[in-house]
C-alpha cells in the first residue's frame, strides 16, 4: 500500500450473522475530507470503528499513511499507534479537567514538547482561546464539541475521525460549527474521515462522499457528482431526490402520467423509476408537454411559499413564489436532461 492518508481493502466485518461491512475498498489522500453518508445500521461507524482500531477486521486489510494497521490476522495496531484524532458526538471530555486540561493531558502523556503552548494554540484555532480556564459543565454544547476538536487537533494527527459530532447540536449551532469544522480541518490541511446522516452536511464538508447502505460502499465520487449522478435508486433517494415515480419507457418515449419526453439514451422499453430533485420542475402554465399534479398543502416558508404537491405516482415539496390553495391544479416544465431514470427490476 502506497503512502495514503487512508487505504481500506476489501474490508469485512460481522456481527453474528449480521454483516456490517462488506467488502468495502476506499482510498482517502492527504488533506483531503471524506464524507460517509448512510442511514442507521448501514456501516458507517462500523467501518470508522475499524479504521480508529476499536474493532478488528474478518477481512481485507486498512493503511494508516502507508503503514499496515490491520490485515484481520496477526498485524493489528492499537488505536494509540495509529496516531488518529477522533471527535465524537458525545465530547468525550472530562468533567474533571478544564478546557485547556482536557487538551493538554493527552499531549503531556505523550511527551510532546511545549505542550501547554500546543494546546494553547489548538484552543485558539477553535476560537476558544479565551475559554481555558473553564470547565465542560461551564461551557455550551457547542463550545464543548469545539475543545473536542481542539483536542483532536492538538496532537497533529496523521488522520482525523468524526463520528456525527454535529448530531447533538441544534440546527443553527450545527450549521457554524460545519463551517468552523471545514475551515479548521482544511487550514490544518489533516486528512478526515467524517461520518453523517445528513446529506447537506456531507455534501458541504466533503471532497468525496461515500454512500453506504447494508454494509455495501453503493458509490464514492465528488460531491456534485454523487447529486447529479447518483448511481442506485437509494443514493438518489437518500441523498434527497424525490422519488421513485412510476414512469414507461417506450421506443420512442418516456411517458409520466400526461407528460411526453424523449426516451431517455441508453433506458431498454419497459417499467422504470424516476427521482427528480425539486429545483427541475419550473411552475408555467398549462399545455402541451407540461406535467399537471395538484398541491396538497402550502405555507409561508420564509422568502417564499413550500407547496406538497400531488404528483403521477407520488409527492414532492416545492418552493414557490406565491401561496397556492390546497387542491389546486398546477402544470410544470420538466427538465429531463436532468431527471434520474431507473430500469425498474
Amino acid at each position: 500500500m502506497s503512502a495514503r492518508a487512508l487505504e481500506i481493502r476489501n474490508a469485512r466485518k460481522s456481527y453474528g450473522q449480521t454483516r456490517a461491512v462488506a467488502d468495502v475498498s476506499l482510498d482517502l489522500a492527504p488533506g483531503r475530507i471524506l464524507c460517509l453518508l448512510g442511514p442507521s445500521g448501514s456501516g458507517k461507524t462500523s467501518l470508522l470503528r475499524l479504521v480508529a482500531g476499536l474493532e478488528r477486521l474478518d477481512g481485507g486489510e486498512i493503511a494508516v499513511s502507508g503503514a499496515l494497521v490491520d490485515d484481520a490476522g496477526p498485524r493489528f495496531a492499537t488505536p494509540e499507534q495509529r496516531a488518529l484524532g477522533m471527535v465524537f458526538q458525545d465530547y468525550a471530555l472530562w468533567p474533571h479537567l478544564t478546557a485547556a486540561d482536557n487538551v493538554g493531558l493527552p499531549l503531556r502523556e505523550r511527551r510532546v514538547p511545549n505542550w501547554r503552548a500546543a494546546g494553547a494554540a489548538a484552543l485558539a484555532a477553535v476560537g476558544l482561546d479565551r475559554l481555558g480556564a473553564r470547565y465542560p459543565h461551564e461551557l455550551s454544547g457547542g463550545q464543548q464539541q469545539r475543545v473536542s476538536l481542539a483536542r483532536a487537533l492538538a496532537a497533529q494527527p496523521r488522520l482525523l475521525l468524526f463520528d456525527e459530532p454535529l448530531s447533538n447540536l441544534d440546527a443553527k449551532l450545527r450549521d457554524e460549527l460545519r463551517d468552523m469544522i471545514a475551515a479548521t480541518v482544511r487550514d490544518a490541511g489533516i486528512a478526515a474521515l467524517y461520518i453523517t446522516h445528513d446529506q447537506s452536511e456531507a455534501f458541504f464538508l466533503g471532497d468525496q462522499v461515500g454512500v453506504l447502505h447494508n454494509g455495501n460502499l453503493l458509490q464514492i465520487d465528488a460531491p456534485d457528482r454523487v447529486y447529479d449522478h447518483p448511481a442506485t435508486p437509494f443514493v438518489a433517494h437518500f441523498t434527497g431526490a424525490a422519488g421513485p415515480f412510476p414512469v414507461e419507457v417506450t421506443d420512442d418515449a418516456l411517458v409520466w402520467g400526461s407528460a411526453r419526453a424523449p426516451r431517455p439514451v441508453g433506458q431498454a422499453p419497459g417499467k422504470a423509476q424516476l427521482f427528480l430533485r425539486p429545483q427541475w420542475l419550473t411552475p408555467m402554465d398549462e399545455g402541451p408537454g407540461t406535467l399537471a399534479g395538484r398541491v396538497r398543502v402550502c405555507g409561508y416558508a420564509g422568502g417564499g411559499w413550500q407547496a406538497l404537491v400531488d404528483l403521477p405516482g407520488g409527492t414532492i415539496h416545492l418552493r414557490l413564489d406565491r401561496r397556492i390553495a390546497a387542491g389546486e391544479r398546477v402544470a410544470f416544465h420538466v427538465d429531463w436532461a436532468r431527471c434520474l431514470v431507473f430500469r425498474e427490476d
